[in-house]
Protein backbone atom coordinates (compact mmCIF):
# COMPACT_ATOMS: atom_id res chain seq x y z
CA UNK A 1 0.00 0.00 0.00
CA UNK A 2 1.69 3.33 -1.04
CA UNK A 3 2.30 5.46 1.98
CA UNK A 4 0.04 8.89 2.70
CA UNK A 5 1.43 12.05 3.41
CA UNK A 6 0.08 13.47 6.98
CA UNK A 7 -1.08 17.14 7.71
CA UNK A 8 1.76 18.02 9.47
CA UNK A 9 4.00 17.16 6.13
CA UNK A 10 1.51 19.40 3.83
CA UNK A 11 2.03 21.67 5.93
CA UNK A 12 5.53 22.13 5.87
CA UNK A 13 5.78 21.78 2.51
CA UNK A 14 3.46 24.85 1.44
CA UNK A 15 4.44 26.61 4.58
CA UNK A 16 8.31 26.52 2.78
CA UNK A 17 7.04 27.19 -0.85
CA UNK A 18 6.31 30.70 0.39
CA UNK A 19 9.16 31.47 2.60
CA UNK A 20 11.05 33.17 -0.73
CA UNK A 21 12.69 35.75 -1.68
CA UNK A 22 10.51 36.61 -4.58
CA UNK A 23 7.53 37.03 -1.91
CA UNK A 24 9.47 39.21 -0.37
CA UNK A 25 10.13 41.31 -3.25
CA UNK A 26 6.77 41.47 -4.21
CA UNK A 27 5.86 42.69 -0.73
CA UNK A 28 8.70 45.63 -1.35
CA UNK A 29 7.05 46.57 -4.68
CA UNK A 30 3.97 47.07 -3.04
CA UNK A 31 5.58 48.89 0.14
CA UNK A 32 7.78 51.36 -2.04
CA UNK A 33 4.89 52.80 -4.47
CA UNK A 34 1.89 52.50 -1.77
CA UNK A 35 0.76 54.82 0.65
CA UNK A 36 0.76 53.02 3.95
CA UNK A 37 -2.84 52.81 5.25
CA UNK A 38 -4.25 51.97 2.12
CA UNK A 39 -2.37 48.40 1.11
CA UNK A 40 -3.74 46.12 4.09
CA UNK A 41 -7.13 45.70 2.49
CA UNK A 42 -6.22 44.20 -0.85
CA UNK A 43 -2.86 42.79 0.39
CA UNK A 44 -5.26 40.63 2.51
CA UNK A 45 -7.76 40.24 -0.15
CA UNK A 46 -5.67 38.73 -2.87
CA UNK A 47 -3.81 36.19 -0.43
CA UNK A 48 -7.25 34.89 1.06
CA UNK A 49 -8.86 34.34 -2.48
CA UNK A 50 -5.75 33.09 -4.08
CA UNK A 51 -5.95 31.01 -0.79
CA UNK A 52 -9.42 29.50 -1.42
CA UNK A 53 -8.47 29.04 -5.07
CA UNK A 54 -5.54 26.70 -4.13
CA UNK A 55 -7.50 24.92 -1.62
CA UNK A 56 -10.26 23.98 -4.32
CA UNK A 57 -7.88 23.07 -7.33
CA UNK A 58 -5.54 21.11 -4.83
CA UNK A 59 -8.54 18.90 -3.34
CA UNK A 60 -9.22 18.43 -7.23
CA UNK A 61 -5.89 16.23 -7.08
CA UNK A 62 -6.34 14.82 -3.38
CA UNK A 63 -9.78 13.25 -4.38
CA UNK A 64 -8.74 11.35 -8.02
CA UNK A 65 -4.88 10.89 -6.94
CA UNK A 66 -3.76 12.55 -9.95
CA UNK A 67 -0.74 15.46 -11.16
CA UNK A 68 -1.67 18.99 -11.42
CA UNK A 69 -1.96 18.36 -15.17
CA UNK A 70 -3.50 15.21 -15.27
CA UNK A 71 -6.47 16.81 -13.52
CA UNK A 72 -6.77 18.93 -16.21
CA UNK A 73 -6.98 15.72 -18.93
CA UNK A 74 -10.69 15.90 -18.08
CA UNK A 75 -11.31 18.88 -18.39
CA UNK A 76 -9.33 19.87 -21.76
CA UNK A 77 -9.24 16.36 -23.51
CA UNK A 78 -5.62 14.68 -23.57
CA UNK A 79 -3.86 17.09 -26.12
CA UNK A 80 -5.28 20.02 -24.02
CA UNK A 81 -3.81 18.43 -20.63
CA UNK A 82 -0.17 18.01 -22.92
CA UNK A 83 -0.56 21.65 -23.88
CA UNK A 84 -0.93 22.93 -20.49
CA UNK A 85 2.07 21.02 -19.23
CA UNK A 86 4.09 22.14 -21.49
CA UNK A 87 3.38 25.47 -20.47
CA UNK A 88 3.41 24.90 -16.85
CA UNK A 89 7.34 23.32 -17.66
CA UNK A 90 8.43 26.12 -19.52
CA UNK A 91 6.83 28.59 -16.93
CA UNK A 92 8.73 26.57 -13.94
CA UNK A 93 11.95 26.53 -15.64
CA UNK A 94 11.44 29.84 -15.91
CA UNK A 95 10.57 30.64 -12.47
CA UNK A 96 13.21 28.67 -10.96
CA UNK A 97 15.33 30.62 -12.72
CA UNK A 98 13.90 33.89 -11.42
CA UNK A 99 13.92 32.41 -7.96
CA UNK A 100 17.75 30.95 -8.55
CA UNK A 101 18.65 34.60 -9.72
CA UNK A 102 16.86 36.40 -6.66
CA UNK A 103 18.16 34.42 -4.37
CA UNK A 104 22.21 34.89 -5.85
CA UNK A 105 21.24 38.48 -6.00
CA UNK A 106 20.75 39.16 -2.31
CA UNK A 107 23.56 36.54 -1.65
CA UNK A 108 25.60 38.73 -3.42
CA UNK A 109 24.35 41.98 -1.55
CA UNK A 110 25.84 40.28 1.60
CA UNK A 111 29.20 40.46 0.59
CA UNK A 112 29.91 36.85 -0.56
CA UNK A 113 33.84 36.38 -2.02
CA UNK A 114 31.43 34.29 -5.04
CA UNK A 115 30.46 35.66 -8.05
CA UNK A 116 26.61 35.58 -8.79
CA UNK A 117 27.12 33.51 -11.90
CA UNK A 118 28.82 31.00 -9.51
CA UNK A 119 26.51 31.20 -6.97
CA UNK A 120 23.60 30.68 -9.36
CA UNK A 121 25.39 27.36 -10.05
CA UNK A 122 25.43 26.53 -6.43
CA UNK A 123 21.82 26.83 -5.67
CA UNK A 124 20.76 24.88 -9.07
CA UNK A 125 22.89 22.16 -7.93
CA UNK A 126 21.53 22.17 -4.23
CA UNK A 127 18.27 22.44 -5.86
CA UNK A 128 19.08 19.41 -8.14
CA UNK A 129 19.86 17.40 -5.52
CA UNK A 130 17.23 18.01 -3.29
CA UNK A 131 14.97 16.75 -6.21
CA UNK A 132 16.68 13.46 -6.82
CA UNK A 133 16.87 12.62 -3.20
CA UNK A 134 13.10 13.39 -2.82
CA UNK A 135 10.50 14.68 -0.75
CA UNK A 136 9.77 11.56 1.17
CA UNK A 137 13.27 10.19 1.51
CA UNK A 138 13.89 14.11 2.70
CA UNK A 139 10.89 14.60 4.81
CA UNK A 140 12.86 14.62 8.36
CA UNK A 141 15.53 17.06 6.60
CA UNK A 142 12.55 19.30 5.37
CA UNK A 143 10.94 19.74 8.86
CA UNK A 144 14.53 20.67 10.24
CA UNK A 145 14.85 23.06 7.59
CA UNK A 146 11.81 24.55 7.87
CA UNK A 147 11.78 25.19 11.58
CA UNK A 148 15.23 26.88 11.49
CA UNK A 149 14.01 28.93 8.49
CA UNK A 150 11.32 30.00 10.68
CA UNK A 151 13.19 30.69 13.68
CA UNK A 152 15.67 32.93 12.46
CA UNK A 153 12.61 34.86 9.65
CA UNK A 154 11.36 35.27 13.39
CA UNK A 155 14.29 37.21 14.70
CA UNK A 156 14.76 38.86 11.36
CA UNK A 157 11.20 40.38 11.40
CA UNK A 158 11.50 41.64 14.86
CA UNK A 159 14.61 43.28 14.07
CA UNK A 160 12.97 44.98 11.16
CA UNK A 161 10.08 46.28 13.14
CA UNK A 162 13.07 47.41 15.84
CA UNK A 163 14.38 49.70 12.93
CA UNK A 164 10.80 50.58 11.54
CA UNK A 165 10.18 51.69 15.03
CA UNK A 166 13.00 53.75 15.62
CA UNK A 167 12.59 55.48 12.00
CA UNK A 168 9.11 56.30 13.22
CA UNK A 169 10.35 57.86 16.66
CA UNK A 170 13.20 59.63 14.90
CA UNK A 171 14.27 62.27 11.89
CA UNK A 172 13.80 59.22 9.23
CA UNK A 173 10.17 59.31 10.14
CA UNK A 174 7.99 59.05 6.65
CA UNK A 175 10.81 57.24 4.76
CA UNK A 176 7.76 54.68 3.48
CA UNK A 177 5.71 57.59 2.57
CA UNK A 178 8.54 59.35 0.80
CA UNK A 179 9.45 57.00 -1.49
CA UNK A 180 5.92 56.06 -2.39
CA UNK A 181 5.22 60.05 -2.91
CA UNK A 182 8.42 60.12 -5.49
CA UNK A 183 6.48 58.07 -8.28
CA UNK A 184 3.04 57.19 -8.97
CA UNK A 185 1.23 55.12 -6.03
CA UNK A 186 -0.34 51.56 -6.89
CA UNK A 187 -4.13 51.87 -6.20
CA UNK A 188 -6.66 49.10 -4.68
CA UNK A 189 -6.38 46.63 -7.61
CA UNK A 190 -2.78 47.06 -9.00
CA UNK A 191 -2.14 45.74 -4.74
CA UNK A 192 -4.44 43.15 -5.14
CA UNK A 193 -3.10 42.24 -8.19
CA UNK A 194 0.38 41.97 -7.02
CA UNK A 195 -0.70 40.21 -4.20
CA UNK A 196 -2.89 37.40 -6.11
CA UNK A 197 -0.30 36.90 -8.35
CA UNK A 198 1.77 34.27 -6.17
CA UNK A 199 -0.72 31.76 -4.86
CA UNK A 200 -2.06 32.03 -8.44
CA UNK A 201 1.28 30.85 -9.81
CA UNK A 202 1.18 27.29 -7.68
CA UNK A 203 -2.10 26.82 -9.11
CA UNK A 204 -0.60 24.41 -11.58
CA UNK A 205 1.51 22.28 -9.24
CA UNK A 206 -0.36 21.99 -5.75
CA UNK A 207 -2.04 18.87 -7.13
CA UNK A 208 1.32 17.45 -7.60
CA UNK A 209 1.74 17.08 -3.25
CA UNK A 210 -2.09 16.88 -2.44
CA UNK A 211 -2.38 13.58 -4.73
CA UNK A 212 -0.44 11.52 -2.17
CA UNK A 213 -2.24 13.14 1.10
CA UNK A 214 -3.86 10.75 3.50
CA UNK A 215 -7.17 12.96 4.59
CA UNK A 216 -7.93 14.92 1.24
CA UNK A 217 -10.28 17.95 2.35
CA UNK A 218 -7.89 18.23 5.79
CA UNK A 219 -4.62 18.45 4.35
CA UNK A 220 -5.10 20.21 1.34
CA UNK A 221 -6.74 22.60 3.79
CA UNK A 222 -3.94 22.84 5.73
CA UNK A 223 -1.46 22.84 2.69
CA UNK A 224 -3.33 26.25 1.43
CA UNK A 225 -3.83 27.84 4.82
CA UNK A 226 -0.38 27.26 5.55
CA UNK A 227 1.01 29.13 1.96
CA UNK A 228 -1.13 31.77 2.51
CA UNK A 229 0.24 32.58 6.04
CA UNK A 230 3.84 32.31 5.37
CA UNK A 231 3.22 33.73 1.79
CA UNK A 232 1.47 37.15 3.84
CA UNK A 233 4.18 37.28 6.45
CA UNK A 234 6.73 37.34 3.30
CA UNK A 235 5.09 40.44 1.78
CA UNK A 236 4.63 42.08 5.38
CA UNK A 237 8.63 41.53 5.62
CA UNK A 238 9.03 43.31 1.91
CA UNK A 239 6.60 46.14 2.90
CA UNK A 240 9.15 46.94 6.17
CA UNK A 241 11.91 46.92 4.15
CA UNK A 242 10.76 49.33 1.87
CA UNK A 243 10.25 51.69 4.59
CA UNK A 244 13.41 51.24 6.91
CA UNK A 245 15.97 53.02 4.32
CA UNK A 246 17.66 49.92 3.01
CA UNK A 247 17.21 51.43 -0.58
CA UNK A 248 14.57 48.45 -1.32
CA UNK A 249 17.58 45.78 -0.85
CA UNK A 250 16.54 42.60 0.74
CA UNK A 251 20.52 42.36 1.38
CA UNK A 252 20.81 45.52 3.19
CA UNK A 253 17.95 45.17 5.08
CA UNK A 254 19.79 41.95 6.39
CA UNK A 255 22.89 43.60 7.00
CA UNK A 256 20.95 46.78 8.84
CA UNK A 257 19.46 44.04 11.11
CA UNK A 258 23.08 42.38 12.14
CA UNK A 259 22.29 39.49 10.32
CA UNK A 260 25.70 38.19 9.01
CA UNK A 261 25.74 34.24 8.67
CA UNK A 262 21.92 34.01 9.72
CA UNK A 263 21.02 36.35 6.80
CA UNK A 264 22.62 34.19 4.44
CA UNK A 265 21.14 30.66 5.90
CA UNK A 266 17.97 32.80 5.67
CA UNK A 267 18.77 33.36 1.75
CA UNK A 268 19.99 30.18 0.92
CA UNK A 269 17.07 27.93 2.37
CA UNK A 270 14.36 29.72 1.03
CA UNK A 271 15.94 29.86 -2.43
CA UNK A 272 16.28 26.18 -2.16
CA UNK A 273 13.11 25.03 -0.52
CA UNK A 274 10.86 26.78 -3.13
CA UNK A 275 12.50 25.87 -5.99
CA UNK A 276 12.95 22.46 -4.94
CA UNK A 277 9.32 22.27 -5.23
CA UNK A 278 8.70 23.96 -8.35
CA UNK A 279 11.74 22.14 -10.39
CA UNK A 280 9.81 18.74 -9.12
CA UNK A 281 6.47 19.51 -10.08
CA UNK A 282 8.91 20.96 -13.50
CA UNK A 283 9.45 16.88 -13.73
CA UNK A 284 5.60 15.77 -12.63
CA UNK A 285 4.15 18.11 -15.64
CA UNK A 286 6.69 16.33 -17.73
CA UNK A 287 5.11 13.02 -17.43
CA UNK A 288 2.11 14.73 -18.19
CA UNK A 289 3.09 15.15 -21.32
CA UNK A 290 4.87 11.71 -22.10
CA UNK A 291 4.18 9.04 -19.49
CA UNK A 292 7.79 7.53 -19.76
CA UNK A 293 9.71 10.47 -18.40
CA UNK A 294 11.10 9.90 -15.42
CA UNK A 295 9.63 13.07 -12.94
CA UNK A 296 12.97 12.97 -10.84
CA UNK A 297 15.55 13.66 -13.65
CA UNK A 298 13.04 15.57 -15.69
CA UNK A 299 13.53 18.05 -11.92
CA UNK A 300 17.08 17.81 -12.30
CA UNK A 301 17.72 19.06 -15.62
CA UNK A 302 15.21 21.73 -15.12
CA UNK A 303 17.21 22.56 -12.06
CA UNK A 304 20.81 22.99 -13.94
CA UNK A 305 18.79 24.33 -16.83
CA UNK A 306 17.58 27.61 -14.59
CA UNK A 307 21.23 28.64 -13.63
CA UNK A 308 22.38 29.16 -17.24
CA UNK A 309 18.50 31.03 -17.18
CA UNK A 310 19.36 32.88 -14.64
CA UNK A 311 22.91 34.43 -15.69
CA UNK A 312 21.32 35.55 -18.74
CA UNK A 313 19.59 38.62 -16.85
CA UNK A 314 15.72 36.60 -16.77
CA UNK A 315 15.17 38.49 -13.61
CA UNK A 316 14.62 42.17 -15.29
CA UNK A 317 11.39 40.39 -16.22
CA UNK A 318 10.19 39.40 -12.90
CA UNK A 319 6.57 41.18 -12.31
CA UNK A 320 5.65 40.87 -15.96
CA UNK A 321 6.56 37.07 -15.67
CA UNK A 322 4.28 37.36 -12.91
CA UNK A 323 0.68 38.56 -14.97
CA UNK A 324 2.14 36.52 -17.59
CA UNK A 325 1.74 32.86 -15.03
CA UNK A 326 -1.39 34.39 -13.80
CA UNK A 327 -2.78 35.19 -18.24
CA UNK A 328 -2.67 31.88 -18.29
CA UNK A 329 -3.27 29.38 -14.95
CA UNK A 330 -5.79 31.28 -13.19
CA UNK A 331 -8.44 31.29 -16.00
CA UNK A 332 -7.12 26.87 -16.60
CA UNK A 333 -7.84 26.47 -13.11
CA UNK A 334 -11.38 28.62 -13.38
CA UNK A 335 -12.72 26.13 -16.17
CA UNK A 336 -10.77 23.34 -14.52
CA UNK A 337 -13.19 24.55 -11.17
CA UNK A 338 -16.49 24.83 -13.03
CA UNK A 339 -16.01 21.75 -15.19
CA UNK A 340 -15.27 19.25 -11.83
CA UNK A 341 -17.06 21.05 -9.40
CA UNK A 342 -20.28 21.52 -11.33
CA UNK A 343 -19.60 19.46 -14.52
CA UNK A 344 -19.38 15.93 -12.56
CA UNK A 345 -16.07 15.19 -15.21
CA UNK A 346 -15.14 13.38 -12.48
CA UNK A 347 -17.71 10.83 -12.63
CA UNK A 348 -16.23 8.76 -15.13
CA UNK A 349 -12.08 7.25 -14.12
CA UNK A 350 -10.43 5.09 -15.96
CA UNK A 351 -6.63 3.87 -15.62
CA UNK A 352 -5.40 6.39 -18.04
CA UNK A 353 -7.76 9.61 -16.75
CA UNK A 354 -10.62 11.23 -16.32
CA UNK A 355 -12.93 11.41 -19.89
CA UNK A 356 -15.67 13.23 -21.25
CA UNK A 357 -16.79 14.40 -24.59
CA UNK A 358 -14.43 16.16 -27.10
CA UNK A 359 -17.17 19.41 -27.13
CA UNK A 360 -17.11 19.47 -24.28
CA UNK A 361 -12.78 19.94 -24.42
CA UNK A 362 -13.32 22.22 -27.11
CA UNK A 363 -15.61 24.29 -25.78
CA UNK A 364 -13.56 24.40 -22.33
CA UNK A 365 -10.34 25.16 -24.17
CA UNK A 366 -12.21 28.04 -25.91
CA UNK A 367 -13.65 29.22 -22.46
CA UNK A 368 -9.88 29.36 -21.27
CA UNK A 369 -9.18 31.56 -24.18
CA UNK A 370 -11.47 33.87 -23.35
CA UNK A 371 -10.36 34.83 -19.93
CA UNK A 372 -6.70 34.69 -21.28
CA UNK A 373 -7.66 37.81 -23.32
CA UNK A 374 -9.57 39.50 -20.87
CA UNK A 375 -6.96 39.08 -19.29
CA UNK A 376 -4.35 40.49 -21.67
CA UNK A 377 -6.33 43.46 -22.61
CA UNK A 378 -7.18 44.14 -18.63
CA UNK A 379 -3.11 43.74 -17.48
CA UNK A 380 -2.35 46.88 -20.32
CA UNK A 381 -5.38 49.45 -18.62
CA UNK A 382 -4.45 51.39 -15.46
CA UNK A 383 -5.66 49.68 -12.67
CA UNK A 384 -9.16 47.95 -13.62
CA UNK A 385 -11.92 47.32 -11.16
CA UNK A 386 -11.35 43.88 -9.63
CA UNK A 387 -8.04 43.68 -11.31
CA UNK A 388 -7.27 41.31 -14.62
CA UNK A 389 -7.06 37.97 -12.95
CA UNK A 390 -10.60 38.25 -11.20
CA UNK A 391 -11.61 39.22 -14.35
CA UNK A 392 -10.39 36.50 -16.27
CA UNK A 393 -11.18 33.68 -13.45
CA UNK A 394 -15.28 34.98 -13.86
CA UNK A 395 -15.24 35.32 -17.89
CA UNK A 396 -13.66 31.79 -18.53
CA UNK A 397 -15.99 30.39 -15.55
CA UNK A 398 -18.57 32.06 -16.69
CA UNK A 399 -18.49 30.49 -20.47
CA UNK A 400 -17.71 26.97 -18.99
CA UNK A 401 -21.17 27.15 -16.73
CA UNK A 402 -23.03 28.20 -19.29
CA UNK A 403 -21.96 25.18 -20.95
CA UNK A 404 -23.02 23.02 -17.66
CA UNK A 405 -26.07 24.58 -17.61
CA UNK A 406 -26.63 23.85 -21.73
CA UNK A 407 -26.07 20.28 -21.29
CA UNK A 408 -27.96 19.92 -17.79
CA UNK A 409 -31.23 21.56 -19.77
CA UNK A 410 -30.90 19.11 -22.48
CA UNK A 411 -30.68 16.18 -20.55
CA UNK A 412 -34.20 17.10 -18.30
Amino acid sequence: MEKRTSLFSNGIIWFGVAISVSEIEAGIEIGAASAPGSLWLPLILGHVLGGILLFFVGLIGARVRLNAMETTQSTFGKYGSRFFAALNVFQLLAWVAVLNAQGASALAGLNLPVSFPITCVILAVLIGIWVFVGLKRSANVTTVVMAALAVLLAVLTVKLFGIGGALDNGASTGVAAGVAASAALLGFWNIFEISIAMPISWLPVISDYTKDVENPVKATAVSAAAYTFASLWMYILGIEIAGIGANNNIAQAILLAGLGIPGIIIVVLSTVTTNFLAANSAGESSKAIYGKINPKIAGVIVSLLSAALAISGIMEHYISFLYLIASVFAPMAAVLLVSFYFGKVGAVYTGEGLVSGKAFWLWNLFAWLAGFIVYQVAERLDSVPLGPTLLAVIVSAAFAYGRVLFVSRRAS
